[in-house]
């Protein structure tokens, strides 16, 4: 088991933050290492826009972006404009649930059974938790449950959302998982069905709760759903040989169902401010004994991941366990990687994902190289 203790993540939270401590020279010129590396990989890549940025305790100290908001036109993006997180915003989820077990009304190692307790639910899924689902451990498997028939009714579904991610998490509910539970095996109808688990304990919508849980108290007034809207940075898919951007008003994300794994956009300042949350151990929006949790992956077969991260602890930029993930919905890629111990965070995003994605990977390493060198 993999484990981060709150003393370990903030065992030098008393001393001078990463940026503070650096005479503004030295500042400087990891600003300026860090233009030179962002313009060195959009121009090797070449996706239509990209930003990225990165984070210490206090805050953002560094960010910036390049390219144009629709291939072929001339509007460049701005420090303002809003991009997707794709899956990365399933660590809002996950903390969305922490935060109502901070409030004693929810706990961890709660049943779908004890979550869902009027609902028909196949016997091997019963002694499934919540803890499962957040950590990819259920034996949902999402080719079995997020078919082509299923995303094709989703967008053509005009009820409200909740009403819809009520009937998904029924459909999902009343079958036997054709995975292993414990297995580490990565699935959107994990997050959904956490969602569908918080909106019942609540009695109101994930997007509700997200808002007045985690929005607004971590000051992210930017966050919505969907793809960005209006002069904004908007998704790319290749069509042949074309690269076409996809209007946000006509398929240019998942079913809205599909929210609380991941449909989430914001700008990079607002990404930052969440970013935060793990470089502080919680400090002052989680309990101690919560955080270490969300830090803790549990142990079983497969890949070590932690309610929206995944987490290793052999990469010696990290001075600990380092946290990754990385999103997209095929049309958009994001990236972030945390080293909580360190108080580093970087990432980086991209309105298009063959390009972007590579472009993302590269940025974020070579600020890696030039913030927290190992």
């Amino acid at each position: 088991m993999i484990h981060t203790t709150r003393r370990a993540l903030l065992g030098g939270l008393t001393l001078v933050p990463v940026a503070a401590a650096l005479p503004a020279f030295a500042r400087d010129d990891r600003a300026a290492q860090s233009e030179a590396a962002l313009d060195a990989v959009f121009a090797e890549h070449g996706p239509p826009a990209m930003t990225a940025g990165v984070v210490d305790a206090n805050g953002l100290v560094w960010s910036a972006r390049r390219g144009v908001r629709r291939a072929g036109g001339t509007e460049a993006v701005g420090a303002n404009d809003l991009w997707h997180l794709g899956s990365n915003g399933k660590a809002m989820t996950a903390i969305l649930y922490a935060r109502l077990v901070d409030q004693g009304r929810a706990k961890w190692g709660a049943t779908l059974a004890d979550l869902f307790p009027d609902a028909t639910i196949d016997p091997a899924l019963q002694p499934v938790t919540i803890d499962d689902l957040l950590c990819h451990r259920s034996g949902l498997i999402d080719r079995d449950i997020m078919t082509r028939e299923v995303l094709i009714a989703g967008h053509q579904d005009r009820r409200p959302v909740r009403e819809q991610r009520i009937d998904l998490a029924a459909s999902i509910l009343g079958k036997a998982p054709t995975g292993p539970r414990g297995a580490f095996s990565y699935a959107n109808a994990n997050y959904v069905m956490a969602g569908a688990a918080i909106e019942r304990l609540l009695d109101q919508p994930w997007e509700e709760a997200l808002q007045s849980e985690v929005f607004a108290p971590l000051g992210l007034t930017t966050a919505g759903h969907g793809a960005p809207p209006g002069e904004n940075p908007w998704g790319h898919r290749m069509m042949g040989e074309t690269l076409a951007v996809v209007d946000p008003a006509r398929g240019a994300d998942n079913p809205a169902a599909f929210g609380p794994a991941g449909r989430l956009h914001m700008t990079a300042a607002d990404y930052a401010r969440f970013l935060k949350v793990y470089l502080t151990g919680g400090e002052g929006f989680l309990k101690p004994e919560t955080f270490d949790h969300l830090m803790t992956a549990p142990s079983g077969e497969g890949r070590p991941y932690a309610f929206g991260w995944g987490v290793s602890t052999d990469q010696a930029w990290a001075k600990g366990p380092a946290l990754a993930h990385e999103g997209s919905n095929s049309m958009w890629h994001a990236i972030a990687r945390v080293a909580p111990v360190r108080k580093v965070a970087v990432f980086a995003i991209a309105n298009e994902r063959p390009k972007g994605g590579p472009a993302d990977q590269a940025i974020a390493q070579r600020l890696i190289d030039i913030w927290a060198p190992a």
